[in-house]
C-alpha cells in the first residue's frame, strides 16, 4: 500500500469532511491497512470527538479508493482478498454510525492524483408541525444524478431526526425529477396546473397523512324577483339534465368565497346580476367527476338587473319563468332532490324558511379572516 495515499486521505479527512471518529475506528482503520499506530498522528484531535454520519455509501467509496491495489500497484492489493472486504465492510459499518456530517457529505474524486471531492448537499426543506418535512421545491438539483444523490443523503438525514412525512412538491419545469423520485419510494398524492406533489412515509406504521383533495365544491342560484319568476337556464350538455330548465350552477374558483362564486356564475351564464342573500340548503354526493365527492350549495339571490345576456358556449337559452312553470317540468316531478330544492327556495322567498347568512369572523387556528355561515335570528327581515 502506498503510504502517500493514506496520509492524503488523513489531511482531504482534514480539509473537508470536518467530522471525528473514535478510537475505536482508529484502531481499526491502523490494523486494517497494517501500518504502525504513530502515524496516525496526522489525523487532527478533532476526530477525537463523537458525531454521527449518516452516509455509510460516501464512506464505502472513501475507504475503497484509499485501499484500492497494492505498492506495485498491481491488482494483487488488499481488495482481492476476502479478508479484506470483510474488514472493509466492518469498518465502513461501524464508520457509518460514528462519524458525522452537518450540511452535507464528500464523494472522494476516483481519480486519485487530483485529490478532488464532490460536495452532495442536502435538500432545502423545512419542518412542518406534524414531525414532517416540506422540500423547497426552488432548491431541487436540475441534473438527475445530483437530484437522486441529494435525494437519498436528505432521506437518510430525515429518518435519522425522526422525522414522518416528506412533502416534495416538483413543478412543471422539473418533470424529469419525478420518475427518480418515485423510484425511490415516493408516492403520488395530487396534482395541480404547474405541479405535482409526491410524498413519502418513514414510520414503519400505517401513513397518517391527509388524503388527496378528495371534494369538488359547486353552486346552485336561487335568483327570484317581485314577480315570483325564477331565473332558469338550459345548458348545452348531453346530461340527464338536457333540455331541462334548471336553476344555474357551477364551480367555484380557488380560494373564492361561495357567495361570491354564486354571484358569479349567474353573471356568466346569464348577464343577470345579483346579491347574496342567504345559504338554503346543500347537498352531499359522492363518486362522480374523477370519483370524486361533491358538495352543492344552494343560495339565494336577489336580482339587481334583470336584462338576460346568456354566455352562449355553455348555456343553450336563459329566461324569467314563472314558479309554478318551473316545478311543472316532468323531470322536476321524477327528481324529488330538485323537487325539494325549488320548494325551500320558494318557503325563503314567502319567508317561511331561514337559510345561513355568512358572517366574516378571525380565527387564531390560522390567524385569517374567514366566512361562517349561520342562522342568526337576529339578522334584518329579507327583501325580496
Amino acid at each position: 500500500m502506498d503510504t502517500s495515499l493514506f496520509k492524503w486521505f488523513c489531511l482531504d479527512i482534514d480539509r473537508h469532511y470536518s467530522f471525528s471518529a473514535s478510537s475505536g475506528i482508529i484502531q481499526v482503520l491502523s490494523d486494517l491497512l497494517s501500518f504502525d499506530r504513530m502515524k496516525l498522528i496526522l489525523i487532527p484531535r478533532k476526530l477525537s470527538q463523537s458525531q454521527s454520519y449518516k452516509s455509510i455509501r460516501a464512506v464505502e467509496t472513501a475507504v475503497t479508493i484509499l485501499c484500492k491495489g497494492g505498492d506495485d500497484g498491481s491488482s494483487n492489493g488488499c481488495l482481492s482478498t476476502l479478508k479484506f472486504s470483510t474488514q472493509v465492510l466492518s469498518l465502513v459499518l461501524s464508520w457509518g454510525q460514528l462519524c458525522a456530517q452537518k450540511r452535507g457529505f464528500h464523494v472522494l474524486s476516483p481519480n486519485i492524483s487530483s485529490a478532488t471531492s464532490t460536495v452532495v448537499e442536502l435538500i432545502d426543506a423545512w419542518d412542518d408541525e406534524y414531525d414532517g418535512v416540506v422540500i423547497n421545491p426552488e432548491s431541487l438539483p436540475l441534473s438527475a444524478n445530483a437530484f437522486a444523490c441529494a435525494l437519498r443523503a436528505s432521506l437518510s438525514n430525515w429518518k435519522l431526526k425522526g422525522k414522518r412525512g416528506v412533502w416534495l412538491k416538483i413543478l412543471q419545469g422539473q418533470a424529469d425529477l419525478v420518475p427518480i423520485a418515485i423510484q425511490e419510494g415516493f408516492d403520488y398524492h395530487h396534482a395541480e396546473s404547474g405541479y405535482v406533489m409526491l410524498v413519502y412515509w418513514i414510520p414503519n406504521e400505517p401513513c397518517t397523512l391527509p388524503a388527496s383533495p378528495s371534494h369538488q365544491i359547486g353552486v346552485a342560484g336561487f335568483v327570484i324577483n317581485d314577480k315570483k319568476q325564477v331565473l332558469v337556464v338550459k345548458e348545452k350538455c348531453p346530461c340527464s339534465c338536457s333540455g331541462v330548465w334548471k336553476l344555474p350552477t357551477g364551480y367555484i374558483n380557488k380560494s373564492e368565497d361561495i357567495f361570491d362564486g354564486v354571484m358569479r356564475e349567474v353573471k356568466e351564464e346569464t348577464g343577470v346580476d345579483t346579491i347574496f342573500l342567504e345559504m338554503v340548503a346543500f347537498r352531499h354526493a359522492h363518486l362522480l367527476a374523477f370519483e370524486k365527492s361533491d358538495l352543492l350549495f344552494v343560495c339565494m339571490l336577489k336580482p339587481l338587473s334583470h336584462v338576460i345576456t346568456i354566455d352562449e358556449k355553455e348555456i343553450q337559452a336563459a329566461k324569467w319563468m314563472p314558479i309554478d312553470e318551473v316545478i311543472g317540468q316532468p323531470f322536476y316531478e321524477e327528481d324529488h332532490m330538485t323537487k325539494k330544492v325549488i320548494d325551500i327556495g320558494i318557503a325563503a322567498y314567502e319567508d317561511g324558511y331561514r337559510g345561513f347568512t355568512a358572517h366574516q369572523l378571525a380565527s387564531k387556528l390560522d390567524g385569517k379572516l374567514s366566512y361562517l355561515y349561520y342562522l342568526n335570528n337576529n339578522d334584518a327581515s329579507k327583501h325580496y
